[in-house]
């Protein structure tokens, strides 16, 4: 700031009476594990090539990524772990929901035109971020959101309908059409910050789909592009209230000793009757993703509004192990 900033902006007012830019992004120092500046002069410093060949250039981005504006950073290998489990994580939703080869259908189903508009509050809150220069909260935002709303929930929610064990036709191509826009998008929320893997899925249908070889010449997602894309839903609640209900069944499981993915040979479950309602037009997917055979969602005095409760549950025995 005493130096470079300020002779640059210095010369240009007295020579040219303008200022060089509007802007200027001013970062932190890299801390070592002793909260002490890095520096050559400490012998302190960590060279980047055994990062990248253990971690990846987006693993490495994605920890410099994080460092908020005008504050120090703490260099530290965890965070480096954290962003090379994003990207695997990545590859392997985008190899999952471009494997989903039905034919696409608008989207028209509650739960997904529900998770349209909480991704397009998502694709808001970046936005708002990046204008801020706020990039460490758009990678937070948007990495919050991938994990917690679409690959451990809205994936989850969906994956019967989309393989096509539950639903019509036209449900299953509104799940489809639904998953590649959430990956769609998200990829361009990560894009900047994990250029290289965003490229690679994107590159697998998207660039022909899109008439964009390259990611990084997509344009920017907007909520004009994700109104155009799915109408809005009857109840923005609804798929927050499917994660609810199917946290709920989940916890009876773990409660049991049974796993997520065991069978659910037979479920009831119960809510106050505005919940219940509210409920009823996402329940097939979230008995699906609970993997229920025989299944009834009931009404039930005494229950708090958005509160469920699992009356009955029979699940199917543990398989033998071979």
């Amino acid at each position: 700031i005493r130096t470079w900033a300020f002779y640059t902006i210095a010369k240009a007012h007295l020579h040219e009476s303008t200022i060089p830019w509007k802007h200027v992004v001013i970062s932190g120092w890299i801390l070592d594990p002793d909260r002490k500046k890095m520096s050559k002069s400490r012998g302190n410093v960590v060279t980047p090539t055994h990062l990248l060949e253990e971690y990846g250039a987006d693993g490495v981005r994605y920890w410099a990524a994080g460092a908020r504006l005008g504050m120090d950073t703490a260099f530290d290998p965890g965070v480096l772990k954290v962003g090379k489990r994003l990207v695997t994580k990545l590859f392997n939703a985008g190899k999952f929901v471009l494997s989903q080869e039905g034919e696409r259908h608008p989207i028209t189903c509650e739960l997904d035109r529900a998770f349209v508009r909480a991704l397009g509050k998502l694709v808001e809150d970046a936005n708002a971020a990046f204008d801020e220069f706020e990039y460490a909260k758009a990678l937070m935002a948007t990495e919050q959101f991938f994990w917690a709303s679409f690959t451990d929930t809205y994936l989850e929610l969906t994956k019967a309908r989309a393989r096509g064990d539950i639903g019509t036709p036209e449900e299953r191509g509104s799940a489809i059409g639904a998953l590649r826009l959430g990956l769609n998008v998200l990829l361009r929320l990560f894009a900047p910050v994990l250029p290289y893997i965003t490229e690679e899925v994107w590159s697998w249908m998207f660039a022909k789909e899109t008439g964009h070889p390259s990611i990084h010449a997509a344009p920017w997602p907007t909520l004009e592009e994700l109104a155009a894309a799915a109408p809005a839903p009857d109840d923005e609640g609804s798929f927050a209230l499917a994660i609810d209900a199917l946290t709920a069944i989940n916890k009876r499981k773990s409660d049991e000793g049974v796993s997520v993915g065991r069978v659910t040979e037979h479920l009831v479950l119960a809510a106050a009757e505005p919940t219940r309602a509210r409920l009823a037009p996402v329940w097939s997917d979230v008995a699906g993703a609970a993997r229920c055979q025989e299944h009834r969602l009931e009404a039930k005095d005494g229950l708090d509004e958005g509160a469920f409760e699992v009356l009955e549950a029979r699940f199917a025995p543990k398989a033998p192990k071979p």
